[in-house]
Formats: structure tokens, C-alpha cells, sequence
């Protein structure tokens, strides 16, 4: 029965080919929104994940005064100073933590014979690489020594090395930061871009020392931002804790007041950002099956025209013994087929639109088997729902009154 029914409905939608393909039209552009949105999504949660990562692993940044909020730091707010006694009171007190690196920056242009580069120079100490699990391509990182010397060395990324040296080895050369020259004695492996589009690999890096006294023209011992590597995931909200706890002591500060400092972790800003890929990829897969439910309530009434134009037909089979169980069948085949030809097609096209879209906005789209088996699954469910009405109404016919029928 299932068989006969599956060839009558595809002679009678080889019948019908304009209206059965734009029947077809409604479930295909459903599909292949849902395909391509949670290609997406997926996509841009891993490219998210992977970026985040790139920053480094098991973070705690601490900032002197600042509010954060979201993942970004907001300035302008009165505070005391951080300083490298409190990184290493951190690094002495704090048990879990890996490695603790005090930071200062400054923008400069960087020269080297006629070309020359604006970029941004950290300083800061021989831990660094370690808080952020940077590694070195070839040559030495900075030691002790030179943070006592304020040495004027430096470490430089792959796009600073491409910009000023191009093929030539820049290990040993001595460039210009500013007015200052600077010897090369490192350079670091590649890390590609962060989350907000930032290269990680245009930068320079110096002894803390050396941009206080030379670049900044600073004393004393103040730092931009502290960095706290620690040792295993697990440990990350209680090292925070004992960080917020331990810089409040450092700070005097009573427990009436709020802090003069912020204290953030990498999970935590991973967090804010699923939270927001999360509510997009919602707010895009319920406009997709907005467009799958219209599709749906397509197959309906092209159904229910089918069958009115097909009553005397009906009658006919019902008058030489075709079973209600038969009609029935006959048409809830034909819906059927309907949504699964749309189905495939949307699959085909979800997926290439996924490609395209991530192509020009330079993401990563990640195709899942099973949710294309689910964006397969949902559109033969629409058409079992929405030609089962039609079915019935269809089956439900009085032979004699079909037979009348013109």
C-alpha cells in the first residue's frame, strides 16, 4: 500500500511541477535557514572558544580602579595604584597560582631602516609567556638580568617581523622604538586574532623596566594590569577570591568599601560571550522556523486543493474498493514527499549559504550531522502535520458524493 501510495503521489506531483515546486520553495527556504544559522552558531561558538584560549589559559586579570563590565574595561574611575609589590605578593601568598606577570603598556612606531610600523609595546617580566602560554619561534626570551639592567632588548610578534623585515632574519638587528634603539633578541610564535578582531601577533614586547624608565619616563613601581596564570580550571574561582581578598588587605581597604581595583577571569568573560552567541542563535533559529511553519501551512493548502480538484478521482478508486486506510495514505504520501524533497534541497542549500556567509564574514561555520538530521526529520514531521488534515478530509469523502462531483 505504502509503495503505491508513494508512486501516485510522485505521478501526481510530476503532474503539478510549477505548484509542487513552489510548494517545495517554502520548506527549502525554512531548511536551509536552520541549516545555515546552526552552522553558524557552532561555528562562531568555537571560533569564540578557540580566540578566547588564544588569550590565555586559566586567567585573572586585576586592573587598578576600573569597572568592568561584559568582558570590557571601562576607565575614569578613582583608584589606588597597582603595583609590582602587589604582583609579587600575589605570586608568594596565592597557592594556585602558575605565574604572575605585572604589565605596562604604551604605543609607539617601531623603525627599522625606511619602514616603520605604529604598534603596541608591553612591558613586562620573564613570566608573561608563561600567564599567556605565548611561545617563542626562535631566540631567547628576556631574563631577570635584564629587568635589574632595564636592558633595552625586546621579543616582536609575526606581524611586526613581517612589516618591518619581511624575509630577512630580524634576530640580532637592532630597531628604533621611538627614539630608543632596541635590540631583537626573540621572536614569537604566531597566535593569529582575538575575539574583537585584535592581532595578537602585532606587538612588542620589553623588561618592565625598560618601558618605565626609557619609553614612559616614569618612577616608582605602578603597573597597568596584572596577569595571573593559575594552575588548573578548577582552581580559577577560588584563586580570584584569595586575589580580591589579598590586594583588598594590600589596599587598607575596610569591609565598608568597595574595591579600588577589578578582578576578572577568562571563564568568566568566555560566559558573557556564549550568553550573547547563545540569544542570537535563538533569536535566528525562531525566525528560521517561522519560515518552516509557513512552509508548512504551504503543503496544507496545496493539499486541500489537491484533493478538491481530485474528488471524483477518490470516488473513483473508493467505488472499485480502495479502503478509507488507501486515500489516506495516497496523500499523506504526497505531503510527505513534498517537505522531503524540500528538505534535501534546503539541506544542500543551508549548507552552502553556510559556507558562503561564514566566507564573507570571516567565520568558522561547523556543519553537524545531527542537526541536519534533525532540519531533515522536522521537515518530513511538517509534512506528516500539515498533509494529515488534508488526508483525512480526503479519505473521509462519501464515494457517491465524489462520484457527483465535477
Amino acid at each position: 500500500m505504502w509503495w503505491m501510495a508513494l508512486r501516485l503521489a510522485v505521478l501526481s506531483l510530476a503532474r503539478n511541477k510549477l505548484r509542487a515546486a513552489l510548494t517545495v520553495l517554502g520548506i527549502l527556504i525554512g531548511v536551509a535557514a536552520v541549516v545555515a544559522m546552526t552552522a553558524i552558531g557552532e561555528g562562531a561558538k568555537e571560533s569564540i572558544e578557540r580566540q578566547m584560549t588564544a588569550v590565555g589559559v586559566n586567567l585573572i586579570w586585576v586592573w587598578p580602579g576600573a569597572s568592568v563590565s561584559s568582558g570590557v574595561r571601562a576607565d575614569g574611575a578613582s583608584h589606588a595604584a597597582l603595583t609590582e609589590d602587589d604582583a609579587r605578593a600575589i605570586a608568594r601568598e596565592v597557592t594556585a597560582v602558575l605565574s604572575v606577570a605585572p604589565t605596562l603598556g604604551t604605543s609607539a612606531q617601531v623603525v627599522f631602516g625606511s619602514r616603520n610600523v605604529a604598534t603596541r609595546i608591553t612591558g613586562t617580566t620573564p613570566d608573561y609567556l608563561v600567564a599567556r602560554d605565548w611561545l617563542m619561534a626562535r631566540g631567547r626570551a628576556f631574563q631577570e638580568s635584564d629587568l635589574r639592567s632595564a636592558a633595552k632588548v625586546c621579543l616582536i610578534g609575526e606581524t611586526v617581523r613581517q612589516s618591518l623585515f619581511g624575509r630577512a632574519d630580524p634576530l640580532g638587528q637592532t630597531m628604533r622604538i621611538g627614539k630608543l634603539p632596541c635590540e631583537i633578541i626573540g621572536l614569537l610564535a604566531p597566535k593569529g586574532q582575538g575575539s574583537f578582531g585584535q592581532d595578537y601577533d602585532d606587538t612588542v614586547l620589553m623588561p618592565i623596566t625598560s618601558v618605565r624608565a626609557r619609553l614612559r619616563g616614569s618612577t616608582g613601581r605602578e603597573v597597568d594590569q596584572i596577569m595571573v596564570s593559575v594552575r588548573t580550571p578548577m582552581q580559577v574561582r577560588r584563586a580570584q577570591a584569595q586575589v580580591t581578598s589579598l590586594v583588598r588587605q594590600r589596599h587598607r581597604l575596610s569591609e565598608s568599601e568597595e574595591n579600588d581595583f577589578s578582578v576578572r577571569n577568562l571563564q568568566e568573560m568566555m560566559e558573557t560571550f556564549e550568553r550573547t552567541r547563545s540569544t542570537l542563535s535563538t533569536l535566528l533559529l525562531s525566525i528560521a522556523c517561522i519560515a518552516l511553519l509557513v512552509g508548512g501551512i504551504g503543503v496544507m493548502n496545496i493539499m486541500l486543493v489537491s484533493v478538491t480538484e481530485r474528488t471524483r478521482e477518490i470516488g473513483i478508486r473508493l467505488a472499485v474498493g480502495a479502503r478509507s486506510g488507501d486515500i489516506l495514505a495516497q496523500f499523506l504520501v504526497e505531503a510527505v514527499t513534498l517537505s522531503a524533497i524540500g528538505g534535501v534541497a534546503g539541506l544542500a542549500l543551508g549548507v552552502g549559504a553556510g559556507v558562503a556567509l561564514g566566507k564573507a564574514m570571516e567565520w568558522n561555520v561547523s556543519f553537524s550531522p545531527v542537526a541536519a538530521l534533525i532540519a531533515l526529520g522536522t521537515s518530513s514531521g511538517i509534512g506528516v502535520v500539515f498533509g494529515f488534515f488534508p488526508a483525512r478530509r480526503a479519505a473521509s469523502l462519501d464515494p457517491i458524493t465524489a462520484l457527483r462531483h465535477e
